[in-house]
């Protein structure tokens, strides 16, 4: 893999984790409109949908994150020698 490719990778991951920290804010924000709107008995269908599209990004960045340590490709330090040629 190469410096630049690398590069552009880590940026993606870090930027994407960045979004999943904003978007969990976004999603406690509408989380705390809906029981603030549940408690004043005005509920209405889009208040109680205002947390779903924000709970959808979360999941799917969520799975993303999590799935990172398994799909990267394992990194040997320089100067060990693989099991493999020992």
């Amino acid at each position: 893999m190469s410096l630049p490719t690398l590069q552009q990778e880590v940026s993606l991951n870090s930027w994407i984790r960045q979004f999943h920290r904003w978007v969990s804010i976004a999603f406690t924000v509408a989380v705390i409109i809906n029981l603030v709107a549940m408690f004043a008995q005005q509920q209405a269908l889009w208040i109680g949908l205002l947390a779903l599209f924000p709970l959808i990004l979360l999941l799917l960045t969520g799975l993303y994150l999590f799935a990172l340590p398994y799909l990267a490709p394992r990194r040997i330090p320089q100067g060990s020698t693989p099991a493999s040629q020992m």
